[in-house]
């Protein structure tokens, strides 16, 4: 099992801002072999560009004779790839320099430009690594404190670890952890958007301007739903089945009539035939100020904005818009579950305790035969460790508090 490391940086600055590692050739033949020693795994496919594996490497390997920068070429000749070690199959001279470069997405030759370094996707989901720890160091570093003779648990499985961990962070990623992700969508002609394949729950849904401004899109709620099920009906009214007796679905009128609604009618924001409000027309007539602004009493504020709504199309597993919203480029930010990519398997250090002391009364309160005192002391810890990793993760600054409040003055209205 592997030894915790204790926090310590592993990474060179070469390897963490370049995405690059160097080594040297010492033996000059056949199957010399060197260690990656990224944060971020190798992923090998092949050596060979010509072959269509080729593409599912997050590296390139560069060789020099000098070291010098601009000399380096690719290396396509044969090598092989196991964890993170790299196996040179034919001999190289010794004393050839070699570079290991995490992917760019545009490719390159390292060390030429700076456009030809390796800052891209894969280098940069190797940034802010320090932060973090893996799920597999947290379920090796609680076997090694908590599990064993004298310690509090005398013996577990570490598959039932593996669960529990995975369970507990599937827990803290739904309101404790920082695992909302986002993504920049266009909405389509139909004014639908398919949700992520691994959305959980929506947060927040906006759409951008012109200048990169967010502006919130709010929920439809009870203006409008989209029908989980939309049966043909024949004149009595009565659902009609197809030959394996199933119900014919047709499409849902309810959603026709939403897509083409005229927004203005619900927000209040009428429009005369001068293209001005209403309201405002009301108020510059050539009468002079009539005090006819504002007129609308009673209007509903959570309809009295001009942003547009969206609703869950649970049916299709799509997100659907207001009409006033075709074209838009919107950001949906949603929560996942942290286990459906591996970078979010990461655990932020301040919520290490929490999700040890989580796999800790997980494992204890489900076996028989445990004293009840113990179950109640470990589940009040899981609760305190939860509780300060919230307060730790919410990221509260007290300069950023001040220039919000910087305008006390003003009245605050509900």
């Amino acid at each position: 099992m592997p030894i915790p490391n204790g926090g310590l940086i592993t990474e060179t600055n070469q390897q963490y801002y370049e995405g690059a590692q160097g080594f040297v050739s010492q033996t000059g033949v056949a199957g010399e072999f060197f260690n990656a020693t990224f944060n971020t795994d190798l992923i090998f496919g092949s050596f060979d560009p010509a072959v269509i594996n080729y593409a599912l490497n997050n590296f390139k390997i560069y060789t020099s004779a000098n070291g010098f920068p601009g000399t380096y070429a690719e290396y396509i000749l044969a090598y092989t790839v196991v964890g993170n070690r790299i196996t040179f199959t034919a001999a190289l001279t010794a004393g050839t320099y070699i570079v290991v470069q995490l992917k760019i997405l545009t490719g390159g030759k390292y060390g030429l430009t700076e456009t030809e370094k390796a800052f891209g996707q894969i280098v940069e989901d190797n940034y802010q690594s320090y932060a973090y720890n893996n799920l597999g160091d947290i379920i090796n570093n609680f076997l090694i404190a908590y599990v064993g003779s004298g310690k509090l648990i005398p013996s577990v499985k570490r598959t039932d670890v593996i669960f529990h961990a995975k369970r507990g962070l599937q827990e803290f990623s739904y309101d404790t952890l920082k695992s909302i992700r986002s993504a920049e969508l266009d909405i389509d002609p139909s004014l639908n958007v398919i949700l992520p394949q691994d959305y959980v729950n929506y947060v927040a849904v906006s759409w951008i301007d012109s200048q990169g401004v967010k502006r919130p899109i709010y929920p439809a709620n009870n203006l409008t739903i989209s029908p989980f099920s939309t049966p043909l009906q024949d004149k009595a009214g009565v659902p009609t089945q197809d030959n394996f007796g199933d119900n014919l679905e047709g499409t849902s009128l309810t959603e026709k009539r939403w897509k083409s609604a005229n927004d203005n009618l619900l927000n209040g924001n009428f429009l005369n035939n001068n293209g001005l409000n209403d309201e405002f027309a009301a108020f510059i007539n050539i009468n002079g100020f009539n005090g006819n602004w504002g007129r609308q009493y009673g209007l509903d504020p959570q309809l009295a904005q001009t942003n547009g709504w969206f609703n869950m199309n649970e049916r299709e597993g799509k997100m659907s818009f207001s009409s006033n919203l075709a074209g838009r480029l919107i950001v949906l930010e949603y929560i996942s579950d942290g286990l459906a990519y591996e970078l979010d398997t990461r655990i932020p250090k301040m919520a290490e305790e929490a999700l040890y002391a989580y796999i800790k009364y997980a494992i204890l309160s489900s076996r028989i035969n445990q004293p009840e005192y113990i179950i109640q002391r470990l589940k009040k810890e899981k609760r305190a460790t939860l509780r300060n990793t919230k307060i730790r993760l919410s990221n509260i600054k007290l300069e950023e508090i001040v220039q919000v409040m910087r305008g006390k003055s003003k009245w605050i209205k509900h």
